[in-house]
């Protein structure tokens, strides 16, 4: 099967349900925005997967599953640090520490969340090979597909509909007229309240979102309850040059509601 493509024209679900349907045994190679992701497949399930240079080594796995302590991972590097994956699993297993299931299902989550992050790229390109070679050292896993296809197509049909409220990210937001009102009785997660904190006619969606390091669905999802809130406002930016986000800025037309504004944020966030 030759397969190839953009993810602007051929999402990754598509991708991995077409893999799924022809039980095909070999890696995917997606070249993300910033980041290169393998993900190795046998008869259609997902085996293995990397991305970039993120630690894929058995210990830190465990240890970010919260399976093993930082004494425990620290003990690990000092004392197994040449030591395989399958060795150290086998080594974990004997030693009454951890069960199989235990490793196993901290691998397959692992694999897991690396095919979840590539929902959110909406730029990059993408190859099929027919070669599948795990590392000797690592342990293959085996997941079926289509879980993680169901929730990719719900994330999509989420992201075409955000879309379509928000086409752009290059446009600013504003305070609604009364931005105090209600606000006290608000609950807002600590995504909403950072990207609350940067909220300014010169500042677009885009350089929020940067300042606050969420993706274009994730900050498009924290938009739209804003919006819905009756909270902002989508707005042109203000001014011929776009301000470059340094600290939170605070814009409102009238001070008196500007300082009480910018008082209930604070009390809020030390409250977090």
């Amino acid at each position: 099967m030759a397969l190839k493509g953009n993810l602007r024209e051929f999402s990754i679900t598509q991708v991995l349900n077409l893999i799924n349907l022809a039980k095909k045994t070999g890696t995917l190679v997606v070249d993300g925005p910033s980041e290169v992701a393998r993900i190795l497949f046998r008869d259609g399930k997902l085996a293995f997967a990397t991305l970039g240079r993120n630690d894929n080594s058995l210990a830190d796995i465990l240890f970010r599953s919260k399976k093993i302590s930082v004494g425990q991972l620290r003990i690990i590097k000092e004392r197994a640090s040449r030591m395989s994956d399958k060795e150290l699993g086998l080594l974990l297993i004997n030693a009454g520490y951890l069960t199989q299931e235990d490793i196993l299902t901290s691998l397959q989550q692992h694999m897991i969340d690396i095919v979840r992050q590539l929902y959110t790229w909406a730029e990059g390109l993408f190859h099929f090979e027919n070669e599948f070679a795990i590392p000797e050292d690592k342990i293959a896993v085996r997941v079926d597909l289509e879980n993680l296809i169901i929730e990719g197509a719900r994330q999509m049909h989420e992201r075409e509909q955000l879309q379509e409220e928000i086409p752009s990210l290059d446009m600013a937001l504003r305070f609604t007229d009364r931005p105090g009102t209600n606000l006290r009785n608000i609950n807002l997660s600590v995504e909403e309240w950072r990207v609350v904190s940067y909220i300014n006619p010169k500042n677009t969606v885009r350089q929020i979102a940067r300042a606050t390091k969420l993706g274009d669905l994730e900050i498009r999802k924290v938009v739209y309850g804003l919006l819905q809130a009756g909270l902002v406002e989508i707005v042109r930016p203000e001014g011929a040059s776009i301000a470059v986000i340094g600290r939170p800025v605070f814009q409102t037309g009238n001070k008196a509601e500007q300082k009480s504004l910018v008082n209930r944020l604070i009390s809020r966030i030390r409250s977090l």
